[in-house]
């Protein structure tokens, strides 16, 4: 989708911070985090909301996740994927949000 926010992150036309990237799949920095870590995980193909993920377009998103939970040594310290649904998202291109540690403050 042309005018979709994470498609134009995906295509570098707007600047994220970005954690992971492979073929399919890219991580970045929330910018409104609820917690210290609070990151989005994304397909690269734009995909409106969780009930349209399949076996092909979701490949690489449970590799990312657990990528970022070893790399931030999430295991011991509490950590939650949340997705929403059904128009719940504000940007309308599924994407996971890793949460961590549980019920930390954000530092602002």
């Amino acid at each position: 989708m042309v005018n979709c926010t994470f498609c134009r992150i995906i295509r570098k036309e707007i600047p994220a911070a970005i954690l992971y990237e492979d073929e399919k799949v890219v991580a970045f920095k929330d910018i409104h985090p609820v917690a210290p870590i609070h990151f989005l995980i994304i397909p690269k193909e734009h995909v409106e909301d969780f009930y349209n993920l399949n076996e092909t377009n979701n490949s690489g998103i449970l590799s990312a996740a657990k990528w970022l939970i070893d790399h931030h040594r999430l295991m011991d310290k509490g950590y939650k994927l949340e997705i929403n649904g059904g128009g719940a998202q504000i940007v309308g291109h599924v994407h996971f949000h890793l949460i961590a540690p549980v019920g930390a403050p954000v530092d602002v």
